[in-house]
């Protein structure tokens, strides 16, 4: 039995390989959110998952390099936000360096269990962290979901490839 061309054409594994895969997966784009000391911190994620409807619970992944970390490792609540395609620059702000995230440019405000809530959104989520899960250079946090809205309008917002995007009809 011979391989076949796609087969030939495998790597091995390694970061630069995961991220070229990864690349290829489109994934919808949430920001999430946490407050400590009334600072308060956010950062695009497309992690995001659903992992079980009873109990509600969430999973994301987070660097612990992150300037979000530190916060989110002490938090008892996050905010999970849904973006739309007309979000595309907030999600830019959400995931760049150094970004003024809570500045004059984004609408949001204090929302249940003290935790930032973005206007605009899709839909949003307040979240119980109930795990911190070790994973390399990152954590998958997992969080019960306690309250939320999914009445926003509009269509979600994707990542693909290294761009934000949206979906085609």
């Amino acid at each position: 039995m011979t391989a076949s061309p796609e087969l030939r054409t495998a790597q091995t594994a390694s970061p630069e390989l995961f991220k070229s895969v990864f690349r290829q997966h489109a994934a919808g784009v949430a920001v999430i959110t946490a407050q400590s000391g009334g600072r308060p911190v956010g950062f695009t994620a497309t992690s995001l998952n659903s992992v079980a409807a009873e109990p509600p619970l969430i999973s994301f992944g987070i660097g612990t390099g992150s300037s979000s970390w530190p916060v989110v490792a002490e938090a008892d609540h996050i905010g999970v936000h849904i973006l739309g395609e007309h979000q595309q620059d907030l999600a830019a702000t959400f995931a760049r360096s150094g970004a003024d995230r809570f500045g004059p440019a984004t609408d949001w405000r204090t929302g249940p269990e003290g935790v930032p809530v973005l206007d605009g959104v899709l839909a949003w989520l307040v979240c119980k962290v109930v795990a911190r899960v070790p994973a390399g250079d990152h954590r998958i946090v997992l969080g019960q979901a306690v309250v939320g809205d999914p009445a926003g309008a509009g269509r979600p917002l994707l990542y693909h490839q290294g761009r934000f995007n949206a979906l085609r009809d």
